[in-house]
């Protein structure tokens, strides 16, 4: 509802944001953080949990570029992985 005097609603205008992979990554770790709520990061941000669980699945995915999970392993085989054939 509006304040106005002759019974106009108030529209804004938003523009479309561009967020880069690094932002989208920082937002997405505040919601894994013990005792987050998804919904009031999106807020804070003024996003829509929709996005977050979006921007979620492609990480998931690894379509986002810099968003692809890397395990650093030594160059020597461990006994375990030398007896099972696994890396």
């Amino acid at each position: 509802m509006s304040a106005r005097s002759d019974g106009g609603a108030v529209v804004r205008v938003e523009r479309r944001r561009r967020w880069s992979d690094e932002e989208k990554l920082a937002i997405l770790k505040e919601t894994t953080q013990p005792g987050a709520i998804v919904a009031l990061v999106a807020r804070r941000y003024g996003i829509g949990t929709g996005q977050l669980y979006t921007w979620r699945k492609q990480l998931l995915r690894g379509a986002m570029a810099g968003f692809v999970p890397v395990e650093v392993m030594s160059a020597e085989p461990t006994q375990e992985a030398a007896v099972t054939g696994r890396r």
